[in-house]
């Protein structure tokens, strides 16, 4: 039977006066407390706040915050200390900066190395752990400082080499990082028919050099032909001779597009033409023709109407150069070496540009086959037999923008000043190497053309030619043959999906992502109609027609008398 005790239940002492105990009731024990009678309406605040002694910003707080607070229990710091001095009068040593840090980083270190290595201090296997966090920290730092370069370069925005319009579909986004890790292998091309004529080069312009530089020449009056996939003639024969002859057209232009996509900057557009079981990859009218300069450079170049160095104004340059380069490495008045068929778009009484066409096809997969139209620029003779040529040149407009003076590295520097390139155009040579791939090209020749000033973009200079082996070349510039077939392949695959009808594949001028747009039948077809120029901006008619016109005048107001 469980027993309980009694409870007894405590005085408590009644004070009418206020709150807390009465002083009469305080036991004889506790009299020399300290205790400040306080009201119902006052405010508590704290008893004591020591951190406030360490920081003065809260102690002008603290008190702010207990306005009408008893400062009876408040700690108040002594200032006879600060009276308090030392009887040595020698100047305090001065702290190493960093020497601590250091030493604490060191014997982590060390102490590290012990536990991985098993408490030896020395060895080949420390050594190595050493080096690979070395490595590891270069690296860390080396991603640090790239994000804040990124972070800090300036944003270009740039323009769709087409006006998107609002009634077009959007059918498919292909990101251009998925595409950099495909890969599929063709087999080799098979020749259909060659047409053109070229001419022999000339082996002096590969002992030119800065200090025997020569003037760039011009040929106006010789006709470069940019015809789309459609308009080809010898492609429309082709298909009415044997309509199996291919599933997909296209040409070299088209197809480097689309296989060096990835790397890729600036904007462009394709034209799709689903026919049929037929694919046709056409250009747009002043599309494809001009080249792109400084493209990938990690500092882009703004787009201004007015500089002779804007984009569109050195993509213009660059062209006009590249033709002038490729006509002007070459013999003149010399036998030509002559293909299968005349050039398929010239006219008669046109002095032609030297250019060879290759049709050739390639069998992508059972139900594929593709058929393209490739470019050869010149011949050379190397030890009795004829090597197939393709001619490209770059351009050096300002060496302050590029990084690189050519006049000054060229000669010695070789490698240097292609790196630089390699990084600046990284797109364009890819695209002349595929091109080079494509035609069957046994070498490319690559020309360093530069401004006679930096400020004048008119005249300019041939400083060096360089040849390379197509194959090599690629290589050397990190360019994936299977990938660029993997890539074509990929996007073959999504068109032949599609119905009947005209697409647009579209590189977005901002942003890594092609789209693919369903648009009209008649789209492109009337955007670049001629239209007549104002009065005040067409040229003057020469003295001699003036002097025509004034005769025919006179004659006509005889007749009228």
């Amino acid at each position: 039977m469980a027993v309980f005790t009694g409870f007894a239940v405590p005085e408590v002492a009644e004070n009418a006066d206020g709150w807390g105990p009465g002083a009469a009731s305080v036991p004889a024990s506790l009299q020399h407390v300290p205790y400040a009678p306080f009201s119902k309406a006052d405010r508590l605040g704290r008893a004591s706040d020591w951190t406030a002694q360490a920081f003065k910003f809260n102690a002008g707080r603290f008190d702010r915050n207990n306005n009408g607070v008893n400062t009876v229990f408040n700690f108040f710091h002594n200032d006879d200390e600060d009276s308090f001095h030392l009887v040595d009068t020698r100047p305090p040593p001065r702290p190493k900066y960093g020497a601590r840090r250091f030493q604490q980083r060191f014997q982590r270190r060390d102490r590290d190395e012990g536990r991985r290595d098993g408490g030896r201090d020395s060895g080949a296997g420390a050594d190595r752990e050493r080096q690979r966090r070395e490595r590891l920290q270069q690296q860390k730092r080396g991603q640090w400082n790239a994000y804040w370069q990124d972070k800090n370069a300036p944003r270009v925005v740039y323009n769709s080499s087409v006006d998107i319009r609002p009634e077009w579909t959007v059918l498919e986004q292909i990101p251009l990082t998925s595409l950099s890790k495909l890969s599929y292998d063709v087999g080799e091309p098979e020749d259909i028919t060659t047409c053109g004529t070229l001419e022999y080069y000339d082996k002096g312009y590969d002992r030119v050099t800065p200090k025997t530089e020569r003037p760039l020449e011009r040929f106006e009056t010789r006709q470069f032909y940019k015809v789309t996939t459609t308009d080809d003639p010898v492609i429309r024969r082709l298909l009415l001779e044997n309509e199996q002859v291919g599933t997909v057209f296209a040409t070299d232009a088209i197809l480097s597009t689309l296989m060096c996509a990835p790397r890729s900057v600036y904007s462009w557009d394709i034209v799709v033409q689903r026919v049929g079981n037929k694919l046709f990859f056409d250009k747009r009218d002043a599309s494809f023709d001009l080249l792109t300069v400084n493209e990938t450079a990690q500092e882009p170049i703004p787009e201004e109407k007015d500089s002779i160095n804007s984009v569109h104004s050195l993509s213009q340059e660059a062209t006009f150069i590249n033709q002038n380069f490729s006509q002007q490495v070459l013999q003149k008045e010399s036998k030509k070496y002559e293909f299968k068929e005349p050039n398929p778009f010239a006219s008669e009484n046109e002095e032609v540009a030297s250019v060879a066409y290759r049709y050739r096809k390639w069998k992508l997969d059972e139900e594929t086959t593709l058929v393209a139209r490739c470019e050869l620029h010149s011949v050379a003779e190397v030890k009795g037999s004829e090597v197939l040529l393709t001619v490209n040149s770059l351009n050096e407009f300002d060496s302050k923008i590029t990084g690189v003076d050519w006049r000054q590295k060229i000669e010695n520097q070789r490698g240097a000043v292609l790196a630089t390139e390699l990084k600046n155009n990284a797109n364009k040579l890819a695209k002349w190497t595929a091109q080079a791939l494509l035609s069957g090209a046994e070498q490319m020749k690559l020309g360093y053309v530069s401004r006679v000033h930096p400020k004048d973009h008119y005249n300019h200079c041939l400083l060096t030619v360089q040849g390379y082996k197509p194959k090599e070349f690629a290589a050397q510039i990190n360019l994936n043959v299977n990938n660029m077939w993997g890539i074509l392949k990929t996007i073959v695959d999504i068109c032949m999906k599609l119905d009947e009808g005209k697409y647009l594949l579209v590189k977005d001028p901002n942003k890594p992502i092609v789209r693919l747009y369903s648009v009209p039948p008649d789209a492109f077809e009337n955007d670049y109609a001629e239209e007549p120029l104002p009065e005040d901006e067409q040229a003057p008619p020469p003295p001699e027609a003036e002097e025509k016109t004034e005769q025919a005048e006179e004659k006509e107001a005889d007749e009228m008398l």
